[in-house]
């Protein structure tokens, strides 16, 4: 039976996860998606016969270090719902591609390590979506090794991100004494088998006090510390309050242990009910409402190669409201030209397939042969535009230059392509005898990335020189106060679309220069706001 618009819309489920690197997220992400039946099991892809590695770390960069250096998207049916996961770095060197593919999600699932309890990473991830005020859920994992108390667990919840916390299932016993979770909603016991933890027995039991429990535990000192347990959260612990989880002020807690499967597809069960179908997004013209049949969209992610053998550019694309149909036409507001939307794909990681329709919460990848720019909104009627996309200023610069002049051609599209998709900013030195051209990142890490990159793709060795900058601000002024400026000023560059940007090397120098210059506008990043 054929959905309404509104039924297809609230079945759209779209949400990242987020956590320190380590924590086990892409684990996370390959149970999903195995639950999902997206994949035959963690690490391949149904019907392919190929190496063993993680789904979602398509990149050769990522299989060779087994880290995430871009955020995938990921969609599968999983019973009455279409699930979008954005599975996003955990490396900070990597934030600014996770908070842009955060602006598209619906809510986060913050996942943190049983052991390590929250880490920095988590935090600053948590501050973004606490921003926005999506609803977060929590999967506690690694249960099967020795770890923090789980009051301590929600005590650090509460010190250290502010939010407050309702177990959905609780722990009985961890390391090697882990026995089972109960899950306190459907009143049962999920058994954890340590010889074949993917086995998982699932009893049915009457609450805390059935006598069942002691049966099949067989430990009294573990069911009596599990009673006095549940009976202390129970009388001190907050309710389940659905308004309170919406607004992102409750999170949800799930315990269990992703790499043995445990607790994963009990948490997808739980989540899908209770997460958020899309939500409202601000416009420059107001409120733009999932239900509105008017189509429109936002560009958050750009990536080029994503299929070695076409070179090709996708602009991945959160539909906000209406219904992608094959082949229509839209207004693209940043150059106000219409355009049609001819063959877009929806994925599974690096794979795609071409798809007919698609709704509000989808997330969908047009070609781009150079048209797009991140931030950018497409509407069917209209002309508003959506929130601009987080930007943040490098903190770590270098002389860039292609070793082999022959190659000056594919090294020049090389760069201009991974700066348009945001992975590098790019600079060009500003009145020097001797041009250079300098990239700034905000991970040192990225500069590894990109020498890979233009190696593996663009077959380009490059040169870099670090430089001994800290801190990049675009200027502006009056043309009187801009000459004087710039007659003083020794690290000058002009960023790919000629503004005006001054490098400094620390914060004393900065706060320098803005004490002599009051005149002068000094910019974190290159969205100058003229007032």
């Amino acid at each position: 039976m054929k959905l309404s618009y509104e039924q297809e819309v609230q079945s759209r489920k779209t949400f990242a996860i987020i956590s320190h690197p380590d924590a086990g997220k892409t684990t996370l992400t390959e149970k999903l998606l195995y639950f999902g039946g997206a994949i035959r099991e963690a690490g391949t892809v149904k019907g392919r016969k190929n190496s063993k590695h993680a789904m979602s770390d398509w990149m050769e960069i990522e299989k060779q270090r087994g880290i995430s250096v871009t955020s995938s998207v990921m969609e599968f049916q999983y019973k009455d719902f279409h699930v979008n996961i954005l599975d996003t770095p955990g490396h900070e060197d990597f934030s600014e591609d996770t908070y842009r593919t955060l602006t598209a999600a619906d809510s986060a699932t913050m996942l943190i390590d049983v052991a390590k309890g929250v880490e920095a990473q988590t935090i600053k991830l948590f501050k973004v979506c606490s921003m926005r005020g999506i609803p977060i859920f929590t999967f506690i994992n690694k249960l099967d090794r020795q770890g923090k108390d789980p009051f301590e667990l929600m005590e650090e919840l509460e010190d250290v991100l502010g939010i407050r916390s309702y177990p959905m299932n609780w722990p009985i016993g961890m390391g090697q004494d882990f026995r089972a979770v109960y899950d306190r909603h459907q009143k049962r016991l999920e058994l954890y088998n340590h010889n074949e933890p993917s086995k998982i027995t699932i009893i049915e039991v009457t609450g805390c006090d059935d006598p069942l429990i002691d049966e099949v535990i067989n430990d009294e000192s573990l069911v009596n510390q599990f009673r006095e347990e549940m009976e202390l959260l129970d009388v001190a612990g907050d309710q389940f309050e659905i308004e309170l989880i919406n607004t992102g002020k409750l999170t949800p807690i799930f315990f269990g242990s992703a790499i043995s499967n445990f607790g994963v597809q009990t948490f997808l069960d739980h989540f899908l009910k209770m997460a958020p179908s899309p939500t409202a997004r601000k416009s420059t013209e107001g409120i733009v409402n999932p239900l509105d049949q008017n189509f429109s969209g936002f560009i958050f992610k750009i990536q080029a190669n994503m299929n070695p053998a076409h070179r090709d550019r996708i602009a991945f694309l959160r539909i906000t409201s209406g219904i992608y149909k094959k082949g229509m036409n839209v207004n693209h507001v940043r150059i106000g030209k219409p355009l049609r939307l001819a063959q877009p794909t929806q994925f599974l990681a690096q794979s795609r397939n071409a798809v007919e329709e698609a709704y509000a919460g989808d997330i969908i990848g047009l070609f781009d042969p150079g048209t797009f720019r991140i931030g950018d909104t497409l509407v069917e009627n209209g002309s508003f535009e959506f929130e601009e996309m987080p930007h943040f200023s490098p903190e770590h610069f270098c002389v860039i230059s292609v070793k082999d002049a022959l190659k000056h051609k594919s090294y020049e599209k090389g760069l201009r392509q991974l700066t348009e998709e945001g992975a590098i900013q790019l600079f060009q030195t500003y009145q020097k005898v001797v041009e250079q051209q300098i990239v700034g990142v905000v991970g040192v890490l990225q500069f590894e990335v990109l020498e890979h990159r233009l190696k593996a793709e663009y077959k380009v060795d490059i040169r870099l020189e670090r430089l001994p900058f800290s801190y990049a601000r675009w200027v502006s002024g009056d043309k009187k106060d801009l000459d004087a400026f710039i007659r003083t000023q020794r690290n000058l560059a002009k960023d790919r679309d000629d503004r005006l940007v001054v490098l400094f090397e620390n914060d004393y120098q900065m706060r320098t220069a803005q004490d002599k210059y009051p005149n002068i506008k000094f910019y974190e990043n290159s969205f100058i706001k003229e007032s």
